[in-house]
């Protein structure tokens, strides 16, 4: 019996593919290559508390409990361009500013927080803040200005692209003596103020 040239030629090429699809199916890998995606850093988390006396709902209305935010700074006041709006009109449209940075052969992001309003004196670990004077914040800090409370605690994570915030709103103070706190340590001769005088209002910056 012969076989028509054309057939066995047909046949001849189309041996290679048949036998690609053979071993695909005995590898059970058909379709494109798998992709894993790379791992992503934890975020820093900075679970933060809130009082102010007046108890009053309509100040921490537009207060969000969960708010991802990227490196630049976290604005706090009653403006409507602030990150974490506070309806009190004691305040400034932007009274405040957490501003992550990147300290020279760190690895981890840090934090300082900025006074943007010169209305009032702003206490931070009972230290006096005013007009564009900020400092650098420790795992456990302590805020008051114009009658309100935060307690900042921070969390680390390895990330430089972003970090997580929490926000509780506490019916009883956080914070009993604001004023003195610490303010001993820092009067004491020798010492030296984490204070520093800021010429904006700009963050510090993430270096890589």
């Amino acid at each position: 019996m012969f076989l028509n040239r054309d057939f066995l030629s047909l046949v001849s090429a189309q041996t290679p593919s048949m036998e690609r699809a053979h071993n695909c199916r005995a590898n059970a890998r058909c379709g494109p290559p798998i992709r894993l995606s790379s791992m992503e850093k934890p975020l820093m988390v900075l679970h933060v508390s809130l009082y102010h006396p007046t108890l009053d709902p309509v100040a921490f209305a537009k207060v969000s409990q969960q708010l991802q935010h990227d490196t630049s700074p976290l604005l706090i006041g009653r403006g409507q361009d602030t990150h974490l709006q506070l309806q009190l009109p004691q305040l400034s449209c932007q009274h405040l500013s957490l501003e992550p940075y990147l300290e020279k052969g760190g690895t981890l992001l840090a934090f300082c927080l900025k006074v943007l309003s010169c209305k009032s004196c702003v206490w931070v670990n009972g230290l006096p803040l005013r007009y564009l004077e900020q400092v650098p914040l420790s795992t456990v800090n302590r805020v008051s200005f114009s009658d309100v409370q935060l307690v900042v605690h921070i969390e680390e994570g390895t990330s430089l692209e972003a970090f997580l915030c929490f926000f509780h709103l506490s019916p009883s103070p956080l914070i009993y003596r604001p004023k003195a706190e610490e303010a001993d340590e820092w009067e004491s001769p020798g010492a030296t103020s984490p204070v520093s005088k800021g010429t904006d209002s700009r963050s510090p910056g993430v270096s890589t």
